[in-house]
């Protein structure tokens, strides 16, 4: 169920995308940095989006703390306290005390940013199968390999609806941004799980809807604005929440990705980096079937998005392409995109 009544009403051409925003609630890998490196623009846009209104974060990733995450964002220079910081295990955490009794002993597939979120609700953690888990919650960890998966499989042999135990996995992120590129993410070793004992995994974080309950009611927002570089996770799971979102393009997601979101993946705002968090957002216009972003100017002819004009800024482009393919609601393998619209001159790790 959505947390809010809708989207945000269309920008004006001078508003910017923090216009009218309480709290600011980020994604963390791909948009504040990759690996243990900020990424550009991304702390100096971040402190100055304080300004006014709260800056908080929400992550999928489950495998640190939101301690270590708020050191860690406090030492690349933005000031965090590891309240500041909502985590997919925190979430799972609202499902779990939901569905077993507490003080259960439950096995935990993952790091210590997971464990210590299931000490801290008052549950007793176990690695093995053969303690009689009353629950298996699964989260990111470089560690985990084949002997944790196996444990989990061991446990969750019976079907729920047969009397088998609750799964839970704080995220279902395929992939995640890192220094050196693109690593495998927790949707994967869920996968790997799910293939061996063909049952499904509840999921807490983006993009469902418990990480996001969890923010709003820590922060109160009224107005908040989500950032966010996956469509599939965090653009998605914002629109089911009813909140504003924001892509940048500093992470997973691309602007042929950007062209091909369905309706439930679309940004209200699409930035190439967080500097233009505070810049005025230009405003689409539709006249005769033609559709404006300040300079770009583009068309949909039949099967053929046609460039009339690429204007100064490759986001502008984007934008106004974007818009002219989504109002279609026509999927993008019905079209012919020009290859000037895949061109990606917008900085990733």
């Amino acid at each position: 169920m959505a947390l809010f009544s809708g989207r945000r009403p269309s920008a004006t051409p001078l508003s910017t995308p923090l216009d009218g925003v309480d709290v600011l609630l980020a994604d963390l890998d791909g948009v504040v940095y990759a690996g243990a490196g900020a990424l550009p623009h991304a702390v100096e846009s971040l402190n100055a989006a304080r300004d006014g209104r709260r800056l908080a974060y929400i992550t999928n990733n489950a495998s640190r703390t939101d301690a270590s995450v708020a050191a860690h964002l406090s030492d690349l220079g933005l000031a965090t306290a590891p309240d500041e910081v909502v985590t997919s295990p925190q979430a799972a955490m609202r499902l779990l005390v939901e569905r077993i009794p507490p003080g259960s002993t439950v096995l935990v597939v993952g790091g210590d940013g997971l464990v210590t979120e299931v000490e801290k609700a008052g549950f007793i953690v176990t690695r093995s199968a053969e303690e009689s888990p009353a629950a298996v919650v699964q989260g990111f960890a470089p560690e985990v390999g084949w002997f944790q998966l196996a444990e989990a499989a061991y446990a969750l042999a019976l079907p729920e609806d047969q009397g088998g135990i609750p799964w839970i996995a704080t995220n279902t992120d395929w992939t995640i941004p890192q220094a050196r590129g693109i690593a495998p993410g927790n949707g994967t070793l869920v996968s790997a799980v799910h293939t061996a004992v063909g049952r499904l995994a509840t999921v807490a974080g983006k993009p469902e809807v418990p990480i996001f309950q969890e923010a709003v009611a820590r922060f109160g927002a009224k107005h908040p604005l989500f950032l966010g570089d996956r469509l599939d996770t965090d653009i998605l799971g914002a629109n089911r929440a009813g909140i504003p979102s924001a892509l940048v393009l500093t992470g997973i997601d691309r602007p042929k990705h950007v062209l091909a979101a369905p309706p439930g993946s679309q940004p209200t705002f699409i930035l190439g980096d967080l500097r233009e968090l505070h810049e005025p957002y230009p405003e689409a216009t539709v006249r005769d079937g033609v559709v404006t972003v300040r300079g770009a100017r583009v068309r949909i002819d039949g099967p053929d998005v046609q460039i009339l004009a690429a204007g100064e800024s490759p986001v502008d482009l984007l934008r106004a392409s974007a818009k002219a393919i989504w109002d279609t609601g026509r999927a993008i393998f019905g079209f012919r995109v020009p290859e000037q619209l895949y061109a990606d001159p917008f900085h990733r790790p």
